[in-house]
Formats: C-alpha cells, sequence, structure tokens
C-alpha cells in the first residue's frame, strides 16, 4: 500500500465531511496542499489516491517490474511530500509530481544498469486521424478498444509514456517536457510522429477486417 504510514481521510465526497464536500470525486490540487500546509498532514493520502494509478503505471512503464514500480511509486510520494514545501505553484501539482516519479524511476534503472490505464471512447477518437473516424465509429465500443490497445502495445514504452501523459493524463506540451526533458520541439515531434504511427497501424487492421468480410 501506498504510505502506509498515512491514515487515510475520505477524499469522496459523497462520504467526506463538510470540509471536503465538492461536485467532483475530488477536489483540486491546491485544496490538499493548502490544508496540508495548515498542518492537516492527513490530507497527502488524498494526493496519493487521485495520482497513484498514473504515478505506478508511468514507473511501470519504465521499469517492467511490479515490485520495483510499487517501491519507486511509494519512493515518488514520499519524495513530494518531503519537498512540497518547496512546491511554487507555478507548474500543475500532477506535473511536478509525475517528474519527481520519472526522474525516481530512470534512477533506478542506472542503478540497475539497465494495465493500460482504461481507454475511453474519448481516447480513441483522438488516437485516430480524420479519416478513419468513420470507419472507427462503424464498430463498437468492444471492437474500437481492441484496435487501440493492440496497436499501443506495439508501441514503445517512452512512446507510450507519452501517450498516456498527453491523451489520458491531459498534460500540455511544456508540461510533458517539463517531466521527461524532452525540448518542447521534440514532445511536438514525438507525438506527431506516434500518433502517425497509430493511425497508419489501425487504418490497417481496420483493412485486413474489410478483406476478411470479402
Amino acid at each position: 500500500m501506498f504510505l502506509a504510514q498515512f491514515s487515510f481521510v475520505s477524499c469522496n465526497p459523497a462520504k467526506a465531511t463538510a470540509s471536503y464536500e465538492t461536485e467532483m470525486s475530488y477536489q483540486d490540487d491546491h485544496i490538499y496542499i493548502q490544508r496540508i500546509r495548515l498542518g492537516d498532514k492527513q490530507a497527502f493520502s488524498c494526493l496519493v489516491e487521485k495520482h497513484k494509478a498514473m504515478v505506478f503505471t508511468m514507473v511501470f512503464g519504465i521499469l517492467k517490474s511490479r515490485e520495483d514500480a510499487e517501491e519507486v511509486a511509494q519512493d515518488a510520494f514520499i519524495k513530494a511530500y518531503k519537498s512540497l514545501a518547496g512546491f511554487k505553484g507555478t507548474a500543475k501539482f500532477s506535473t511536478w509530481l509525475y517528474r519527481i516519479a520519472y526522474t525516481t524511476a530512470i534512477s533506478r534503472t542506472r542503478r540497475k544498469v539497465h494495465e493500460y490505464t482504461a481507454i475511453s471512447n474519448d481516447m480513441v477518437e483522438r488516437y485516430s486521424t480524420d479519416d478513419i473516424h468513420e470507419n472507427m465509429h462503424n464498430l463498437d465500443d468492444e471492437e474500437r478498444y481492441k484496435i487501440v490497445e493492440m496497436v499501443l502495445s506495439q508501441l514503445t514504452d517512452g512512446d507510450q509514456l507519452l501517450i498516456q501523459l498527453f491523451y489520458h493524463k491531459s498534460q500540455s506540451i511544456e508540461e510533458i517536457a517539463s517531466i521527461t526533458g524532452l525540448s518542447s520541439s521534440n514532445v511536438k515531434v514525438k507525438l506527431f510522429r506516434i500518433r502517425r504511427k497509430m493511425a497508419v497501424e489501425i487504418q490497417g487492421i481496420l483493412d485486413e477486417q474489410k478483406k476478411e468480410l470479402a
């Protein structure tokens, strides 16, 4: 369990106390950070709950070991907690946290010498180029998910990470550059190349399906 030393408070507004009430499952990160800085250290458990899935997915994609990923993810949250006083808020907390997780995982791989997230309909839309939207719409959700998952599995670990950050976590080009250490122009080029590659692969699968039905 992540940061077992924290006794978890409820972050679900349906079960939360009045001070945590909100229309969303979680409040904005800055609210939890403010509570922590006012002395409510247990509010950090909400930040852990809110971001632990993406942090784990990111580090697991780099380390390829569940045991190592769990350890590194926990290390990343501990580092974030200890460094929270230095968080200035000039970037989103998630960007700052993902950067810590990324560098912690990279450091682990250097020392050793060496579940996709759920795919929403919106992600399927944005992975596809305009000229194949119509063909994708002719498939049911399950078929579309399988095609996109198949194409995602063929990407390199680095490309998968960029896709996760840009599409699933809605990080901006500049935020991804900050997390990965790449330049903004490099991130743009890589995302364009990945998206084009995925579109070609998706179209190839659709063409094969048409041939089988012919």
